[in-house]
Order: structure tokens, then C-alpha cells, then sequence
């Protein structure tokens, strides 16, 4: 029964049931009865039984048995005494190779990647547990590179080290990356589950790759796998991506069971493509069907009144975030909010906004003023935004490109040319080269500016100069024919 309620995800009952056990006479523990209820300890983080059990250990005469030390071992890690962990498992007569992989597992867990990969260099013998443990590791702590390396370097893979791979693509924005290894993968004839599909789908909202997500989607529903509430918000949120709204509603109303996340992602997906009105009334819903909002849905619904300038509804749902709801405005609301009274031609109240922050603005807050400055020809309030903007970002040319657009909207043709000598004499070029993907025949290609990695490369420039010269011909026969360019 012990056994039953960890398995059942109910640690506090698997003590319970322990401290009884101890009432009665004629029970006798053994070393399995021990480490159940010490991993129970661990997983619902109760310090204080944790230490008892460890007493009874003690009393016992199982301090040194191998079951239970990798149980001790376990739970100290849990409780966030790694140190202790550490010192049990140093006490280890002989640690076996379930021993290293709960050691390695708890390094892993708290980030400890280094001392992980010690741990892993040094041990005797390792399974792919083992190889998987370290390889998710390094997923995690953003290191993509090493797990790649390690994944390519393990003899032997399974459903776990595929899929901890191509989740590591796609959550560090590789998503090219991680629809090729999904590719892989299936040429391997390892049968993915719903967990790899999730990560699939963010790759191909990332990318666009409407033809692939349909794909995944036609598979699902092919092998009956069911559609939970996970799976269910990814397709919401692929289609959406994918400027597919149609298919994203259907997938949408389909679902019995839906969280915040499900209503955000169907939120921010209308109003993205400018159907602000049913985003709102989409938020309106939720709201009748007792979900809290989170600070995601917020972005989702102020850039539905983004889309549309709904200034005073906007200001309503700003206000009432920190008022009704009890949320924090963070950076990306403000962002939103200074868009909104910037296109408004409300550039004093977005000015004002700015100046009540309680953080710093970023970047994106002061050039969604100078885009508004922009449109409403205003050069002060442009000024004030570019000097903040290109302390935050001095080498991004996009910065000054608008800034000289504003000059440029007022006719200010001297300090158009001034900001042009400003990027001439910092040598300010692209930070990061354009790019474009491509969905063809169910595969993406990406296109960088500049990049000549394309098997493909020297026919595409060849093409390009093709039609760059058509151009330059029918441009000079418009000049001649009418006198003008």
C-alpha cells in the first residue's frame, strides 16, 4: 500500500501509513518498506519525517544497505541539501549503477550540470538512463550544443533521448533543427508519443510549417492518440502561428477540457491576425467560465485593442490587471499600452506611462513610442526615445533607419543626413542578417542574407541576379518611355 500511494503521486499518505505500521508489534520493516517511505519524504519535501525515518534507519542497523542509502541519497536532494545527499553517497561501500543514476538524476534536476558531468565521466558502468539523465540536463540549462554531442555520441537511443532532443531544439528557437532531428527520428522507426508531438508543433508554429503541423495533426488523429489538454493548446497554438485561424478555432471548440494556457494561446493567435473583436469576446468567455487570467492572456487581449485602437478599453484592461485581477504589469503590457497610445496620436499620455514604470523600460517600450512619433510626425518626443533607445541598442541599425524616418516624415533633411554619417561612423550593419524560411514539399528551407550553406546556394544567386537585372531593364524602358523613375 506504501508502494500504491507513491505510485499514485500521494507521498503523505505513504507516510501515514508507515507511522502506523510502526504502532502495531510484530511488524517488521525491511530495506524496501525503508526506501519507499524515504522517497515519500523527499517527494512531498517534509524535512521533519524525512530525519525521523532517517533515525530509524539508523536504529535499525540499514545504514549501510544499498536500497536504502540510495533512497537517503534521493531524498536530502529533494530537500535541497545537496551537500548531505552528497556525503551519503560518498559513504556508499560500493554504489551501484542505480546509486550513480539517482545521484546523476538530482544534479540534473538543480541545474548542478558540472557536477553532473563529473559524476557521469567517472562512473564504472552507464545505461541509457544514464546517457538520457545527462543529455536532458544540458537540454535544460539551455546548452544545446553538449546534449547534441552526447546524443550523437550514446550507442544506443530510445523515445526519451529523441524526444529530450528535439524538445532542447525547440524550446532554444532551433526550430529547423528540431524538425530535421523529428525526421530522423521517424527514419529510425521510433514511434513518437505526445510529448515529442508537442515540441514538434512549437517547431512548426515557429517556422511557419503549416504542411508539417497539418502532418502532425492528420497523424494524431490517426493513431487515436488522445488529445489532451497539452496537446490540445499545441495544435491551438501551431495553427495560429501558421496564420491558419480557421483550423486553430476548430481544434479550439473541439476540446472538452481547456486551461489558461489554451485560452491565451486561442486569445493572442485572433488578435495577432486582427480579429481583435472576437479575441476579446473569446476573453469574455473565459472569464464567464471561472479561468483566471494570467499575464499572458493580458498581452493577448492588449494587443487585440492594439490592433483595433481601442484606447479606453485598452486602458480598462491595463487598469484592472493590478486592480481586479491582482497581476503585476510587466514589460511586455507596458509595451503593448505605449503601442496603443503611440498609434493614437496619445504620445504625451504614452510618454507619461513611460516615466511611471517602476522598472527601466526596454528596448521595445521606447521604440514603440518613436514608431508612434513617427507616424504623428512629432520630432521632440522621437528625439527623447532615440537617445534612450540606441543607449539600450548602439548597433542596431533598425533604431536609426526609423529615426531617420521621422526626420524624414518632418522634412528634416539635415538630420536625415546626420543620422546617416552617425551610422557610418560606428560602423553600425545588421547585428542579425534577415531571414526567410520556405515550406516545400513538406520540407522548410531557410534563407539567411548572405549565407552560401544552401546546397542550392549558387543557383539561387544566379536566379537572383536574373531577376535583379529584369528589373534594372524595366525600370530604365519606364524612364525612357515616360521620363520619370
Amino acid at each position: 500500500m506504501i508502494r500504491a500511494y507513491l505510485n499514485a503521486q500521494n507521498p503523505q499518505e505513504s507516510m501515514s501509513l508507515f507511522f502506523q505500521m510502526r504502532l502495531y508489534e510484530g511488524i517488521v520493516l525491511d530495506s524496501f518498506s525503508l526506501s519507499l517511505v524515504l522517497q515519500a519524504c523527499g517527494r512531498s519535501k517534509n524535512d521533519w519525517n524525512g530525519r525521523r525515518v532517517h533515525t530509524h534507519v539508523w536504529k535499525l542497523g540499514f545504514i549501510l544497505d544499498l536500497f536504502v542509502q540510495t533512497a537517503l541519497v534521493e531524498m536530502y536532494a529533494r530537500f535541497g541539501t545537496l551537500d548531505v545527499a552528497q556525503r551519503v553517497f560518498d559513504e556508499m561501500y560500493e554504489p551501484d549503477l542505480v546509486s550513480y543514476n539517482v545521484m546523476l538524476a538530482e544534479y540534473a534536476r538543480v541545474g548542478e550540470i558540472e557536477l553532473a558531468r563529473r559524476l557521469f565521466d567517472k562512473m564504472p558502468e552507464k545505461d541509457l538512463v544514464s546517457w538520457n539523465t545527462l543529455i536532458h540536463g544540458y537540454a535544460s540549462t539551455g546548452n544545446v550544443g553538449a546534449a547534441r554531442q552526447l546524443f550523437n555520441n550514446s550507442s544506443e537511443r530510445d523515445l526519451v533521448s529523441w524526444s529530450s532532443m528535439i524538445s532542447a531544439y525547440a524550446k532554444n528557437r532551433q526550430s529547423n533543427e528540431a524538425l530535421r532531428l523529428f525526421h530522423k527520428m521517424q527514419l529510425a522507426n521510433v514511434k513518437p508519443d505526445k510529448v515529442t508531438m508537442v515540441s514538434v508543433l512549437s517547431a512548426c508554429g515557429e517556422m511557419g510549417a503549416l504542411n508539417m503541423g497539418k502532418m502532425i495533426h492528420e497523424y494524431i488523429e490517426r493513431n487515436r492518440i488522445e488529445v489532451d489538454v497539452k496537446l490540445g493548446t499545441s495544435l491551438v497554438d501551431m495553427y495560429a502561428k501558421c496564420g491558419d485561424i480557421t483550423n486553430s478555432l476548430e481544434v479550439f471548440n473541439k476540446m472538452h477540457l481547456r486551461d489558461v494556457l489554451t485560452w491565451s494561446s486561442m486569445i493572442i493567435g485572433l488578435a495577432n491576425h486582427g480579429f481583435a473583436e472576437l479575441a476579446l469576446d473569446h476573453f469574455s468567455k473565459m472569464m464567464s467560465e471561472g479561468f483566471k487570467p494570467n499575464d499572458i492572456t493580458f498581452v493577448g487581449v492588449l494587443s487585440a485593442c492594439n490592433h483595433v485602437g481601442l484606447v479606453d478599453m485598452g486602458w480598462k484592461y491595463f487598469k484592472s490587471m493590478s486592480d481586479f485581477h491582482g497581476i503585476e504589469h510587466k514589460v511586455e503590457h507596458y509595451g503593448c499600452m505605449v503601442d496603443l497610445l503611440g498609434r493614437a496620436g496619445q504620445l504625451e499620455e504614452a510618454r507619461e506611462l513611460i516615466r511611471s514604470m517602476p522598472f527601466a523600460p526596454d528596448a521595445v517600450v521606447w521604440r514603440a513610442l518613436l514608431g508612434g512619433c513617427r507616424i504623428h510626425k512629432n520630432v521632440e518626443f522621437a528625439e527623447e526615445a532615440a537617445l534612450n533607445l540606441l543607449q539600450l541598442e548602439p548597433q542596431v541599425d533598425g533604431n536609426y533607419v526609423l529615426l531617420s524616418n521621422v526626420y524624414y516624415e518632418a522634412k528634416n533633411w539635415e538630420k536625415v543626413m546626420n543620422v546617416r554619417k552617425m551610422m557610418r561612423g560606428g560602423s553600425i550593419q545588421k547585428v542579425v542578417p534577415g531571414s526567410s524560411s520556405i515550406e516545400v514539399d513538406n520540407g522548410v528551407h531557410e534563407f539567411i542574407a548572405g549565407d552560401e550553406s544552401h546546397p542550392k546556394s549558387k543557383e539561387i544567386y544566379k536566379m537572383l541576379d536574373e531577376i535583379s537585372d529584369r528589373l534594372i531593364v524595366d525600370i530604365l524602358q519606364d524612364v525612357d518611355e515616360h521620363g520619370v523613375l
